[in-house]
């Protein structure tokens, strides 16, 4: 089975660096376990108003691989199809657009919507969304040309009723430990789960904030990864990560930022 990718790019540095044990003439068969921690300091950006930045001190990569059946950092799949030409899994995972908002506070606000004073300062706290779970299908596909990753995923759980398509395009460079990878690529998010995570309802507009609808709109990403391999277990990493909100998004009077950047640095394990 291709190793799929999920979520942020720091776990790529658990399994995407050279390993030396792939060198040896007698390793050990590949465990059905993908074990690792990463260690060091990074951030992720923020994109709504009065929020604040998502440190990145510690990460976990935990992952199994059955011959059917897979767990990998939360999603949970079946492989339907598995050769050398492409790998197709149906696969449940939480939507990650949620995790901006549980990092918000209430502050006073002193201008309203269009930036006009406010007769009085009143308290402003974005909107809480929920966490949906989705279902949908994913392909991945090497070979000398680079990997490709495309997925399809539709809410199942009621909370948005949208969809997401992606596409991920990368290709990994290496010489000896060294390890470079490059990627980039794009997601196109419906109308329904653009405008419940952005949107702003009647209910939750007010003197500060207006209501606003969101429409579908295609998110742009790309991603730079360096690995250096210790030893067997240890290796470095530096990543960097930064995603162009669509302009739907992108237009709320709750998102301050059009853009999210990411980056880490630091040294992983692999058990």
């Amino acid at each position: 089975m291709l190793h799929r990718t999920t979520g942020l790019a720091l776990l790529l540095a658990l399994t995407a660096a050279p390993s030396l044990a792939d060198e040896a003439v007698d390793a050990p068969a590949e465990s059905r376990w993908r074990l690792g921690a990463a260690l060091g300091y990074g951030e992720r950006s923020n994109p709504l108003v009065q929020s604040d930045d998502i440190p990145i001190l510690v990460d976990l990569d935990i992952a199994w691989f059955g011959d059917h059946w897979f767990f990998d950092n939360g999603d949970l799949g079946v492989t339907l199809a598995d050769n050398q030409a492409l790998t197709a899994s149906l696969v449940a995972r939480f939507n990650s657009d949620r995790v901006f908002f549980g990092k918000t506070d209430t502050r006073i606000v002193t201008v309203d919507a269009v930036g006009m004073p406010l007769a009085q300062p009143v308290d402003f706290k974005p909107p809480d969304r929920d966490y949906a779970i989705e279902l949908g299908m994913e392909v991945l596909t090497d070979g000398a040309w680079g990997a490709l990753q495309l997925t399809a995923f539709q809410d199942v759980s009621g909370t948005h009723g949208g969809f997401e398509l992606y596409a991920d395009y990368s290709y990994g460079w290496r010489r000896q430990r060294l390890y470079i990878e490059p990627s980039f690529g794009a997601s196109y998010k419906s109308a329904e789960l653009n405008n419940y995570y952005w949107g702003v309802t009647q209910r939750e507009a007010g003197v500060a904030v207006l209501p606003y609808e969101a429409d579908a709109g295609v998110n742009w990403h790309a991603r730079l990864l360096l690995g250096y391999q210790l030893t067997r277990h240890w290796s470095l990493s530096l990543i960097g990560d930064y995603e162009r909100l669509n302009d739907e998004a992108a237009a709320s009077p709750i998102v301050e930022d059009n853009h999210v950047f990411g980056f880490f640095a630091g040294a992983a394990y692999r058990f």
